[in-house]
This record gives structure tokens, C-alpha cells and sequence, in this order.
């Protein structure tokens, strides 16, 4: 009689979990031993002054680790340039998450949307720790299963690990938003996010084809199928993924602390009352994420003051332009530098609400290599992804 190992009661477990609405992907959840393709990884430290990391080192088959594994969570397994494999004992990781094993659940949601049929070439962006590689490698054929990765050490590990239980698909090191390893896919799922959509992407997706990805800064998950006029249509899904953006080296680039300095407590240069309520960008997500499709590149703090009480908004730039606005009793916005940041802010919303404040899940989405646009249900306002 053959005895089951010790993951697989948890793993039929996450499986029954996340694949309600995906049945068709219940064997490949099953069957795929997360725990193996996340051996190590980091643990955010509470309430840190800084953005630190603990170090998650626990025996395979211990409860710990299988519990963490099978749970519908993200595991982060690099942080800056630092991956959690080449870590010493203690050491503490610095810095914004680098890669992770995303949260099953939303995989099997995204590679559900994505309709693979049998036969069909699959091109999986993003390889992290090789478990979305791994489940479209067991539904779907070794052979028809393509995943890429900018980081040769996470390429060559997620190789390593899925050969280890018998699966093989290919994983190549590439610079995703550049040429591709193959001419032609029928699927391209990706689980890091991009702004704009890369034309190499567009140019092999076949007619009939189908893209799930999501916009860099922001959680809008686009489904589009390619026509025979080189066009791919499609819609911004009801679903949210947040993913890290696409890099081509060790790090992200270093945040706007710099403008922040200044931006924190200086007088601006433009002065004045908001025009209407100070919004909670980090409540009101849709107002935030329209906002950076009109105005890339913006980044956003928000903090209550522990002089006043009052809730303080910023919003930096990395031409150096700045606003503060600052709730209260007598709200006022502080701008300085070469644009005036709230004001672009408050014109988005104005916009907004002049359209009903639509939702963008009812956004529709026009992608070729050429440009790809983001625009309202009506046609009426539209923003270059």
C-alpha cells in the first residue's frame, strides 16, 4: 500500500480551498509540493521602524512549515537584493519584497481566466519560485509550458526543485519585457506587473490568444484576447492582484525619501484650501489607482500627525514636486517644486465624479504592440498603458 507523504493531506486541503470556483484545478494544487519550491523565506517584522525582514528556516516536514505552505498566503522570498536561500541564521532582510511565491488562490483565479486548452503553448511571466510553472506543467504537459524570470538564481533554483518531483517545463532567464524565448504563444499569464504592456508580448500572442496581467502600481487585473487584426480587447476584471513591478536589476530603485525631507514639514511654494474633502488614497483605491493612470510615477504616504491628530497626505515625485495636504478643522495644501501634484489629483477626481464615478472594474482595455490604452465604459477618457 502506498503511504501518502506528509504534505499531501495539506495540500488536498489548499486545494479544496482555492479551487471552488476552478475545479479543472484541483489535481494540480494537490499535487504540487509548495513546501519544496519554498524551502526559506521572510516574515515582515511587526511594527519596525524600518521595513525589516525575519528569516523563516524551519525542517521540511515539520507542522510549521507545511501549515505556512498550504496556507492561501504570499510567501516573500526576496527582499532587496537579498534571497531568503542565501541568508544566514538571524539575519534580518531589508528593504522592499523582491519576490515571493504568490497566494495560491489568486493563481489558480488568474490561470482559471486564462482558458489553457490542451495543446496550447503557455508562457508564465514571473517564474518566482516555479509554483504557477509547476501547476500549468501538470495540467497541461512539460512541453507546453514556458516560464520566465529576470533572475538567473531564481530561474535555476525553480528548475532545480520542480525537476526534483518530476516536473519540467522550461525556465529561462530573460528580460520579459524584451524579446521572448519562443516567436508565438496561445496563453501568456503574468504575475509581475507592467506599465506599458510589452510589445513583445503582443506581437506573439497568436490570434485567439489570450493575456492576464495586471498594471504596475495599482491591483487592475486585465483579461484581453488577441484578434486577427493584431488587436488584443478585453476588460479590467472584478478581481484585484497586487503584484511587484518588472525590474532589470538586483533592486527596485530607491524611493523619493529625498522629497519627502522636504515634503514633510516645508512651507509650500502654493498654498491654499483643498478644493473638497481630503480623500484616504489608501480607502479610496479607486480615486488612487485612476490617479496614477493619469499621472504615473506619483508615490503616496499618508500618516496621522502626532503633534495634531490630523490625518497628512503627501504625494512625491521624482522630478522633485511635492504636495502635503493636511486634514483638520481648517484642511490646507501645501505644493512646491516644477507641477503641482494635488492639483492633477483633484482634477482626476473632478473628472471622476463628472463621469459617476465609474467603476474601473467596467474599464476597457485596448492593447497592441504599437500603444495600449486603459479607458472609461464610455469611451471618454482613456490612459496609455
Amino acid at each position: 500500500m502506498t503511504v501518502a507523504p506528509p504534505w499531501a493531506e495539506a495540500a488536498e486541503a489548499l486545494a479544496d480551498k482555492v479551487t471552488a470556483d476552478a475545479p479543472a484545478w484541483h489535481d494540480a494544487v494537490r499535487n504540487t509540493p509548495r513546501h519544496r519550491l519554498v524551502p526559506r523565506w521572510w516574515q515582515r517584522v511587526p511594527e519596525s521602524p524600518s521595513q525589516e525582514w525575519a528569516l523563516v528556516d524551519l525542517p521540511e516536514d515539520s507542522t510549521e512549515r507545511l501549515h505556512a505552505a498550504y496556507t492561501n498566503e504570499t510567501l516573500v522570498t526576496r527582499v532587496g537584493p537579498t534571497h531568503a536561500d542565501h541568508a544566514a541564521s538571524g539575519e534580518r532582510g531589508r528593504g522592499q519584497p523582491t519576490s515571493s511565491s504568490t497566494l495560491p488562490g489568486l493563481i489558480v483565479s488568474m490561470a482559471h481566466q486564462l482558458d489553457v486548452r490542451l495543446g496550447h503553448q503557455v508562457l508564465d511571466v514571473g517564474t518566482g519560485s516555479g509554483y504557477s510553472a509547476g501547476l500549468f506543467a501538470h495540467r497541461f504537459g512539460d512541453e507546453n509550458v514556458t516560464s520566465v524570470d529576470v533572475d538567473p538564481y531564481l530561474v535555476e533554483a525553480a528548475r532545480t526543485r520542480l525537476a526534483a518531483f518530476g516536473r519540467t517545463p522550461r525556465v529561462e532567464a530573460v528580460d520579459a519585457t524584451g524579446e521572448l524565448p519562443d516567436p508565438e504563444y496561445d496563453r501568456i499569464m503574468a504575475t509581475v506587473s507592467v506599465r506599458p504592456v510589452p510589445a513583445s508580448w503582443l506581437r506573439a500572442l497568436r490570434p485567439g490568444g489570450r493575456l492576464v496581467t495586471t498594471i504596475a502600481h495599482t491591483a487592475l487585473l486585465i483579461t484581453a484576447d488577441m484578434g486577427r487584426d493584431g488587436i488584443a480587447r478585453g476588460m479590467v476584471k472584478a478581481d484585484t492582484a497586487t503584484f511587484m513591478e518588472t525590474r532589470r536589476t538586483a533592486d527596485y530603485p530607491a524611493g523619493l525619501d529625498h522629497v519627502f525631507v522636504g515634503a514633510r514639514v516645508r512651507e509650500g511654494e502654493d498654498v491654499r484650501p483643498p478644493d473638497g474633502p481630503i480623500p484616504d488614497l489608501w480607502q479610496e483605491w479607486p480615486l488612487r489607482w485612476l490617479y496614477e493612470l493619469d499621472t504615473p510615477g506619483v508615490e503616496t504616504r499618508a500618516a496621522i500627525c502626532p503633534d495634531h491628530g490630523r490625518r497628512v497626505v503627501w504625494l512625491l515625485a521624482p522630478d522633485g514636486s511635492w504636495a502635503r495636504a493636511e486634514d483638520g478643522d481648517r484642511p490646507m495644501v501645501h505644493q512646491g517644486g516644477a507641477r503641482r501634484l494635488w492639483d492633477d489629483l483633484e482634477r482626476v477626481r473632478g473628472r471622476w465624479e463628472e463621469n459617476n464615478r465609474f467603476s474601473l472594474h467596467s474599464m476597457r482595455a485596448v492593447l497592441t504592440a504599437e500603444g495600449s490604452t486603459l479607458s472609461s465604459p464610455d469611451g471618454s477618457w482613456a490612459f496609455p498603458v
